[in-house]
């Protein structure tokens, strides 16, 4: 392997990791409204009721 297949290797892999996050994010943010109506940021907790 040369040099350029590991960078096309890399950058194919970086690009591929960063569309499965966004994805992931966007089905995440479509069930969130689905459940209770509250819109929130994905990583709250049952710990973040307290202070509503």
């Amino acid at each position: 392997m040369s040099e350029r297949d590991i960078w096309f290797l890399v950058t194919i892999l970086i690009g591929l990791s960063t569309l499965t996050l966004f994805v992931v994010q966007f089905v995440r943010s479509r069930r969130r409204g689905d459940d209770d109506g509250r819109s929130g940021n994905w990583w709250e907790g049952p710990w973040d009721d307290d202070r509503r």
